[in-house]
């Protein structure tokens, strides 16, 4: 009697709390913008949300008719209604079985099919196609902050990184410290940084704006801090911002590489050839 009170208790607060949320103004619960991966800003995290929606919508066909049923088989069977009939050579029924088991298989190829096929379409490395031109930048992994290289412009800026909406961004991933993961969830998924390895991340942004960067990976004390600012803007404040950064003074990368925490934005110019000789250095 006492847990038929709390599941009503329980239901009549659910009840309350969405009939309070339908009643608030539009801009009270949307509160998705503020959860990056579901408010994606560019072409490549639509694609990933999607996926990981239809893939959750393809669950819950299989998921909503168990908690269902379960709710109806608990009720119809419960002890207060002895004379329901019960079938214990139910088990043994073909098409249950088939139910069962061939339903989930197919949902199961289904996700399988469509995740592979995605997979391929969504290649880090793979180039996006754009009429405007593809913007190079060269991301080094430190302890713990983010060094990013211009090599065209041959600037650089530690915790910040701007670029043209609706430019395609080229990544060029390494790491001259503890490997980490370089991810804009706005933007799009993440990709490790290794010492002595250069992956690829192909991005764009759709839309201007300021988009929150962080590592996803764990690397010490100092991970709290290492988060980053991804500026989308127009072209003309993109060039004005690399105007600035050439007037800065030069790069002295081994005071930066030192290990430290909570780094403020700072530009530098920079000469050619440094994330090659960042990626070399773990060479034989």
């Amino acid at each position: 009697m006492q847990r038929k009170h709390l599941f009503l208790a329980l239901l009549s607060a659910g009840l309350i709390l969405l009939i309070f949320l339908i009643m608030q103004p539009l801009e009270v619960i949307h509160f998705v913008d503020y959860i990056a991966i579901l408010a994606p800003k560019g072409a490549i995290a639509l694609a990933e949300r999607n996926l990981l929606l239809i893939i959750q919508a393809v669950m819950l066909i299989v998921v909503i008719p168990v908690y269902l049923f379960t709710f109806i088989f608990s009720w119809k069977f419960s002890a207060t209604k002895p004379h329901e009939h019960y079938d214990p050579d139910l088990v043994d029924n073909k098409v249950a079985e088939y139910f069962w088991w061939g339903i989930p298989a197919v949902l199961t190829a289904a996700i399988c099919v469509l995740t592979c096929y995605k997979t391929a379409e969504l290649d880090p490395y793979k180039p996006i196609p754009s009429e405007k031109k593809t913007i190079t930048i060269q991301v080094v992994a430190l302890q713990w902050k983010w060094l990013f290289i211009y090599p065209e412009e041959q600037i650089a800026s530690v915790n910040f990184l701007q670029f043209p909406v609706g430019a395609p961004v080229r990544f060029e991933i390494t790491a001259d410290a503890p490997m980490n993961s370089f991810w804009i969830p706005h933007l799009g998924g993440q990709i490790y940084a290794m010492p002595g390895m250069r992956t690829v991340l192909h991005l764009i942004a759709d839309e201007a704006g300021v988009y929150r960067g962080s590592s996803a990976n764990l690397s010490g004390t100092g991970f709290a801090g290492m988060v980053f600012q991804a500026k989308a803007s127009t072209e003309e404040e993109f060039q004005n911002w690399v105007a600035q950064a050439k007037a800065s003074s030069g790069l002295d990368y081994a005071q930066l590489a030192k290990p430290s925490s909570y780094d403020p934005v700072q530009m530098y110019t920079v000469a050619p050839g440094l994330f090659d000789q960042i990626v070399m250095k773990y060479m034989k």
